[in-house]
């Protein structure tokens, strides 16, 4: 069963659901993280990491090859 990441542009969503969905393992997100190269992310009180919908969605579209 798959689980759909959340559609509203103002949902938040856990690095877990990112590394699901691009199919790259957690370390490969904070190696990016680290390198400024992955998308923007919102630091929780408790540490834990969320990226909004939309600067995800942002971040993709940046990554597209010019056709």
């Amino acid at each position: 069963m798959t689980t759909a990441l959340p559609t509203s542009p103002d949902d938040k969503l856990t690095i877990d659901e990112i590394c699901k969905d691009l199919r790259i393992s957690r370390s490969t997100f904070y190696d990016w993280r680290a390198k400024r190269r992955g998308p923007r992310c919102i630091k929780l009180p408790n540490g834990e990491l969320r990226v909004r919908r939309s600067d995800y969605e942002y971040w993709l579209d940046g990554r597209e090859d010019a056709a």
